[in-house]
């Protein structure tokens, strides 16, 4: 197989094929690996040829290009040639951001420079702006925005929170899974509730977002796995890239990224939508901040 699928690739295919590759069966990962690791390759390939190179049938062909957001084997070709004359262009090879223990410290900057842009790349590329914007509306007319988080995901879900007060919005962050979810059943229609969890699994994030989700509150879901447990209560999925983890950077660090991305074109979307009171509320919160530091 020419490149595992957590390697770097370019471009929203690629993105696509990260982000779903732990909800998808073997035989359709080798597909969705073999096409994003050589494009140009498979673009001169019948379903045929593509199924007897893979060891997989054409109907797992077809289901593949089906999940990667294609309608036939015949659109996925054409986006493979599209991506294969990108590579032929002249760019330059990706890096891989393996890092070793022993590792030059300017290495060490290089890597996770590019892990970072290709993260944040990925993340644009896989989220979807309709439920984007559907989430946008929620929360700039909620009566109040609850954010669940724990560990790195905390600190993003403080993140979202210290954005949106300071625009005058009326949120909180709860990392405490008891608060949480004594504050979830106290919501209601018109609020909005938002979970962030890479893994899409952690409990202490689910439980309170079953809990609003039950309650009628608009449920959002900020998480790198569409599949995991999270989605069944959102109403709303925002999905990040799925981070590549390694001994010396952890998946919850890498996914931090791709979370902030979505934070802040969340925030940046409310704040368009409340211009008239978000401007003069920010003004405000520059005021007093100035302020205290004369």
């Amino acid at each position: 197989m020419p490149q595992d699928v957590t390697e770097i690739f370019g471009g929203a295919l690629a993105a696509r094929v990260r982000a779903l590759a732990p909800s998808m069966t073997r035989s359709v990962q080798r597909v969705a690996e073999t096409v994003a690791g050589d494009p140009a390759g498979c673009a001169a390939l019948t379903v045929t040829r593509l199924a007897e190179r893979t060891g997989t049938s054409e109907a797992t062909v077809v289901r593949t290009a089906r999940l990667l957001g294609y309608p036939g084997y015949r659109d996925l070709r054409l986006a493979l040639a599209g991506l294969a004359a990108q590579q032929q262009s002249g760019r330059a090879p990706a890096l891989t951001t393996d890092i070793a223990v022993d590792d030059p410290i300017a290495d060490v900057v290089a890597k996770l420079a590019h892990d970072e842009r290709q993260a944040l790349a990925d993340t644009a590329a896989g989220l979807d702006t309709v439920q984007l914007g559907a989430a946008v509306a929620a929360v700039a007319a909620a009566r109040r925005t609850d954010v669940y988080g724990v560990g790195a995901s905390g600190l993003v879900a403080q993140d979202l929170v210290q954005k949106l007060l300071r625009i005058g919005l009326m949120a909180h962050a709860h990392s405490d899974p008891h608060l949480a979810v004594t504050n979830a059943v106290q919501l209601r229609t018109g609020d909005v509730a938002v979970a962030i969890t890479h893994s899409g699994t952690t409990w202490d994030v689910v439980e309170p977002l079953r809990v609003a989700f039950e309650q009628g509150a608009t449920t959002v879901a900020i998480t790198g796995r569409p599949g995991g447990a999270v989605t069944q209560y959102a109403d709303q999925v925002l999905t990040t890239s799925t981070a590549r983890e390694s001994e010396l950077r952890p998946a919850a660090m890498s996914s931090r990224t791709g979370q902030l991305l979505v934070v802040d074109c969340l925030f940046v979307g409310v704040a368009q939508r409340t211009y008239d009171t978000a401007a003069p509320a920010l003004a405000a919160s520059y005021e007093a901040l100035a302020h205290r530091h004369r």
